[in-house]
């Protein structure tokens, strides 16, 4: 055998193995993905099937994982029976009051400390970062006496059973800050030095050339926002004491019953509450792509 046959052999062999690599590094890749989707995507599947079903069909053996036939009487039940589309229109306005008022101080209090300068800028940016190792668990207590106090302060706007006392204490998000102030940090700073140069004022910068560069990062932030206050639980259990001013979360949790409980209906109630987050997140999916990739591309 020639030297050059015996070179384009060796070159066919290389190639096979890198191909046999490629194709085992794709099946592992593949395979953990595969893992990922169905750690996350198994339970809200899993839902759908008692949601569909008897209650007492849920306990039969050998286990039935498919419905045999779509059972619709734990949605009927959900809708007549209890308040579920009033706990619904609480945690709409709930969910939406925080993200808006949420989104306006961030982003006032992340422009103040990217751009502008006060006496103790950088000792009151890091109490700010310094809140978030406090846990939640422990501002409930305070936060609650707070709000109930305040009932008598604020004509009753703000109190317990009310949607102010839901809303105006999570509106506050340390992270929300540092999200904004490191988002402003990248705009250039020739940008305010032109405007302030032109006399324009700090809000006039603000609204006409900072709003409408980090329109991605409020995007984002926004859909944060939003989905965790959606899905919130142990605040509103603390401040709801009605069943007229419950959210989702705190109502699917009193549909169980001390001696009895009918799962069919939790597992209905809690697949229309997984429902519209989900359709949020799929309709502003492209906008949190482009906010990723701004994000990254401005790195």
């Amino acid at each position: 055998m020639s030297l050059k046959s015996e070179h384009t052999k060796e070159l066919h062999d290389l190639a096979l193995q890198n191909s046999r690599i490629r194709r085992t590094k794709s099946v592992i890749a593949y395979a953990v993905l595969g893992l990922f989707v169905f750690a996350s995507v198994g339970p809200i599947i899993y839902i759908i099937s008692p949601a569909f079903r008897e209650s007492k069909s849920l306990f039969s053996y050998p286990p039935q994982w498919l419905p045999n036939s779509f059972y619709l009487g734990n949605f009927k039940f959900l809708l007549s029976e209890t308040n579920y589309i009033r706990w619904g229109i609480n945690t709409f306005i709930f969910a939406t009051g925080v993200t808006v008022i949420a989104l306006i101080i961030d982003t006032l209090a992340g422009y103040a400390f990217a751009r502008m300068e006060f006496p103790g800028k950088k000792i009151i940016f890091g109490l700010v970062l310094a809140t978030l190792m406090v846990p939640t668990a422990a501002l409930l207590a305070p936060t609650y006496l707070l709000v109930r106090n305040l009932d008598d302060w604020t004509f009753g706007l703000i109190g317990l059973d009310t949607y102010g006392g839901l809303i105006i204490p999570m509106t506050v998000s340390p992270l929300g800050v540092f999200m904004m102030r490191q988002f402003i940090e990248t705009l250039p700073k020739g940008l305010f030095e032109a405007a302030r140069i032109d006399g324009a004022s700090e809000w006039r910068i603000f609204t006409r050339i900072v709003l409408p560069l980090m329109k991605p990062a409020v995007v984002v932030l926004g859909i944060f926002v939003f989905m965790m206050q959606w899905a919130n639980f142990l605040w509103p259990l603390v401040i709801t004491t009605k069943d007229e001013t419950r959210v989702l979360t705190v109502g699917i949790a009193t549909l169980q019953g001390q001696f009895v409980t009918n799962w069919g209906v939790i597992a209905a109630a809690t697949l229309m509450t997984l429902a519209p987050i989900t359709l949020v997140f799929l309709f502003f999916q492209r906008w949190f792509v482009q906010a990723s990739m701004a994000g990254a591309l401005k790195q």
